[in-house]
């Protein structure tokens, strides 16, 4: 069901080990979130924290809890541990989900000018945060961008979207007249940092 990296099992499995037994199973959540960035939440549980409604796996050395909500999406899902620059933590990559109408991006110039600095500098400097950034619409000049996952409701994002995001977008392409965040913070269920 769930595959885990040679990397993400010697770090749950370290981290078990510093636990001193009090530690006895890995539990994921997956919140809401789209297909390409699942929203998600890895935690170290005790047995007693075990209920008879969740589904157990095995991990390769530990075992693994999954809820029975999450269970179907999680089918084929990968846990990875990832160090970046500055920044390290597990990663989860859901599998393609089959029947799912594709989503239409914006299309123009415009579009993939910035579609191009979200695919290969922002989403993965900011995917291990369990974030993502995506380009919604163009109208003209404006761009219309929604932040996901870590990013959602986190209290670092206005910053993140204004100072990073907005400057880079502008820099390369000093058409871009306004940037919208649509995001709607209010509802994001796993924020990378509260305020």
């Amino acid at each position: 069901m769930v595959t885990f990296t040679d990397k993400a099992r010697q770090m749950v499995l370290s981290f078990m080990d510093q636990s001193e037994g009090e530690v006895q199973a890995l539990r994921i959540n997956l919140r809401n979130g789209s297909p390409l960035t699942p929203n998600f939440e890895l935690t170290l549980v005790s047995a007693d924290e075990e209920s008879p409604q969740d589904l157990a796996m095995d991990g390769g050395g530990f075992k693994v809890l999954l809820d029975r909500e999450s269970a179907p999406r999680l089918e084929g899902a990968t846990v990875d541990f990832v160090e970046r620059l500055n920044e390290s933590g597990f990663e989860l990559k859901t599998a393609p989900t089959k029947n799912v109408a594709p989503v239409e991006r914006p299309t123009g110039a415009i579009a993939e000018k910035v579609q191009d600095i979200l695919d290969g500098q922002v989403n993965p400097s900011i995917a291990s945060h369990g974030g993502m950034i995506n380009l919604v619409d163009v109208k003209g000049t404006e761009l219309y961008m929604e932040m996901t996952g870590g990013c959602q409701g986190c209290a670092m994002s206005r910053l993140t979207l204004r100072q990073g995001v907005e400057r880079m977008i502008r820099q390369a392409i000093p058409e871009i007249t306004e940037i919208h965040d649509i995001t709607d913070h209010d509802s994001g269920e796993n924020p990378f940092f509260t305020g």
